[in-house]
């Protein structure tokens, strides 16, 4: 239940038991009744956890009634046989008993970690040393305990975003230098494999692919920061108000919230992630890391904020809305607003400089575990993180090198990058409501639509048959859209990725992420199908190109810089994959609050959120336009909204037209152009355009009516 505004009660359903699984939004507690319902079956409950893909999974802990004999498979025909098929839970785990808190409900932070297979009607084990290496990195970024020889990769969940972290990995763990269309060519482990020994058995220089390895370091004086860091500080630093790279995470809990384990339990968190109580001094070098004792994060955190319903979500973006100077003042602020005893709301900010949108899965997680524990009166047992963000940012130091050796990474990567990007326009010239102002304000809003289903349903089957994935599809339609709006081809777009491919890293709260531009030619006379074409080759070459820092390559490229627009691309296209941040608290029910801080860092970007319903059924997708308001009115991008959609109707039920033929016109503005403008019919004989073009332009300007480059064109 949660109270309204006039005091009265709206239920809200038990979200705290509302999972959302690769696009399928689940209730858990209708699977532990199909489970409950098998004979040989005393009890069971049901979690989701987030697998090292960063996608959830769902897991159900049975307690087999007293003698039988009950197997995994057993069960797994059983739920399969009464439930969707995206219900069915990823892994069964037997226990004796279930573990209970003191006030004796079930503890789920107690329950042991599941065993995930990879389920195949021709499952055959992997065998020799290079399936082996595979079957291992597969199932470590998917998610599964073991993976067979034949599982394909996209069949398994995998996507062109996560493939970079897999190809990452095959690349470090075999001393080879693999871009991510292999993983396309060849997305079985045996097929891969044979790749493998292929380029083992080949006469190239291993040693130039291989990478250092990423491992805590003792030594912490004057920690240099990241790439990323450094600019995300000088942009700090110019204007420390700016909330622009905030990101808030928001929870209501509902029911008798321990108080005294929260507070403890968020100083478990922020001791255990340096990168949250991280300051960044200017120094003659430039700033570098300072880590400062939990304290000084914990004691700006104010707990038992008392406010009124109604006040609340002003507050709330207060919060969110407040600027930080991270050279001096620790990247995490929060505080709990108390509603009423029972109705309480957790609002955390921290910096971009610390964290990435990634990172909120994983505090989340170390967050349920540490209340879980403090409320039980003990620590959290959770193991020490292999690493932490100052040893990355040392180690990223190693892993670039310096461009000035034309045998490493950064110099390779950045090769490409300026060769690919050389002679980009500074600008795309789409068609704004205001000029663009000298610098942007970064002030932003949101415009949300949706795509269909059939649509959708179009979709997978066109990425199907051309061996391209829905982000391909999506992007080269993107592309397509800004071509006509601009009226150019030369289309740069950017796109972040997730920038984690070393497992150490899988569970650490930090700056990561890092965006690649997609440029691409749109040729107005070719059909969709060769633009998607086009758009796969772009998308494979620039995610193997995908670890030198954005910075370097803006660097690098050169291109003019303005304080009114971001420089190589002004359009982001951002495909939602990551795990929502979850949180199972004992005794509460747990609310995520959506926050729109109100920024665009971007001149558009579009997100997308892909939707599944029953039996894996596409439902459409979540979509939103968010813009930059110094330069777009709302009724604009909303019809850029409702464009992108009838382009993408069209195309992907007809890929073989021309694309400049292709309609995103509605009928309202299509009737304007044909016939509201100029409605009235002239009778010209048997006139040609030609003629008719000369006679009203005759004596005009002493008969040169058209100037091209200096020249009179009559």
């Amino acid at each position: 239940m949660r109270r309204r505004r006039g005091r009265g009660l709206e239920y809200v359903g038990r979200s705290d038991f509302q999972v959302k699984v690769r696009g399928f939004r689940i209730e858990l507690g209708e699977i532990d009744s199909v489970v409950r319902s098998c004979p040989q079956v005393e009890n069971a409950v049901t979690v989701a956890r987030a697998a090292p893909s960063g996608t959830a999974t769902i897991t159900t802990y049975v307690v087999p009634a007293g003698g039988s004999a009950l197997s995994t498979a057993e069960l797994t025909r059983y739920v399969a046989s009464r439930v969707p098929s995206y219900m069915v839970p990823a892994a069964f785990v037997l226990l004796d008993e279930l573990p209970v808190t003191p006030a004796g409900k079930v503890d789920r932070a107690a329950l042991p970690a599941p065993r995930l297979d990879a389920r195949s009607d021709d499952f055959r084990p992997p065998e020799g040393a290079e399936e082996l290496v595979l079957a291992e990195i597969f199932a470590d970024v998917l998610g599964f305990e073991t993976v067979g020889a034949g599982d394909d990769f996209f069949d398994l969940g995998g996507n062109s975003l996560i493939a970079t972290k897999l190809i990452a990995r095959v690349n470090a763990a075999e001393e080879i230098d693999f871009g991510v269309r292999t993983l396309f060519e060849a997305p079985t482990i045996e097929s891969l494999a044979r790749h493998v020994r292929d380029a083992k058995s080949s006469r190239v220089d291993r040693t130039r692919s291989k990478r250092p390895i990423l491992q805590a370091h003792s030594y912490r004086d004057k920690i240099p920061v990241s790439v990323a860091q450094r600019r995300l500080w000088f942009v700090n630093q110019f204007d420390t108000s700016s909330p622009a790279y905030n990101i808030p995470m928001v929870v209501r809990l509902s029911g008798a919230l321990d108080v005294a384990a929260m507070q403890r339990a968020v100083g478990d968190v922020v001791d255990r992630h340096e990168s949250l109580r991280t300051v960044y001094p200017a120094s003659v070098d430039g700033p570098h890391q300072v880590v400062v004792p939990s304290e000084r994060v914990t004691s700006k955190i104010a707990w038992e904020v008392s406010v009124d319903e109604e006040a609340l979500d002003s507050r709330i973006a207060d919060l969110a809305r407040e600027g930080f100077d991270v050279s001096a003042n620790v990247p995490l602020r929060g505080s709990l607003f108390r509603v009423t005893p029972d109705d309480h709301v957790l609002a955390l900010v921290v910096h971009h400089i610390s964290a990435d949108g990634a990172s909120l899965e994983p505090l989340a997680r170390d967050l349920t575990r540490a209340y879980a524990a403090r409320a039980a009166k003990r620590a959290p047992d959770w193991s020490p993180l292999p690493v932490q963000y100052a040893d990355y940012s040392q180690w990223q130091i190693e892993l670039l090198g310096s461009d000035d050796d034309p045998d490493t990474l950064e110099a390779k990567q950045l090769d490409y990058w300026t060769s690919t990007l050389a002679g980009l326009p500074d600008v795309i010239d789409l068609p704004l409501d205001r000029p663009r102002p000298a610098e942007r304000s970064m002030r932003g809003e949101s415009v949300r639509f949706s795509v269909p289903a059939d649509v959708h349903s179009e979709l997978l089957e066109l990425a199907r048959n051309h061996n391209a994935t829905p982000f391909m599809v999506m992007h080269a339609v993107l592309a397509v859209l800004l071509a006509r709006l601009s009226a150019s081809p030369d289309i740069a777009i950017g796109t972040p990725v997730g920038g984690r491919a070393e497992q150490v890293l899988d569970d650490l709260v930090g700056m990561f992420v890092n965006t690649v531009v997609l440029r691409i030619t749109v040729d107005t006379a070719a059909t969709f199908e060769e633009i998607l074409s086009r758009t796969r080759e772009v998308d494979l070459a620039a995610f193997g190109q995908a670890e030198v820092p954005f910075e370097r390559v803006v660097d690098a490229v050169a291109p003019e810089r303005s304080s009114s627009r971001s420089p190589l691309f002004q359009v982001l296209l951002e495909f939602q994959n990551t795990a929502d941040p979850h949180l199972e608290l004992p005794g509460l029910g747990v609310d995520v609050v959506p926050v729109d801080v109100g920024v665009a860092k971007f001149d558009l970007q579009l997100s997308l959120t892909e939707q599944r319903g029953k039996d894996g059924v596409p439902m459409g997708f979540d979509a939103a336009f968010t813009y930059a308001s110094d330069i777009f009115e709302r009724t604009t991008v909303a019809e850029f909204g409702e464009r992108f959609v009838r382009l993408l109707r069209s195309v992907v039920s007809d890929p073989t037209v021309p694309v400049g033929d292709t309609e995103i016109l509605g009928a309202p503005e299509r009737g304007l152009v044909v016939g509201g403008w100029d409605g009235v019919g002239v009778v010209v004989g048997g006139l040609t355009l030609v003629d008719v073009l000369d006679g009203r332009f005759a004596g005009v300007g002493g008969g040169g009516w058209c100037v091209v480059g200096g020249v009179v064109v009559g």
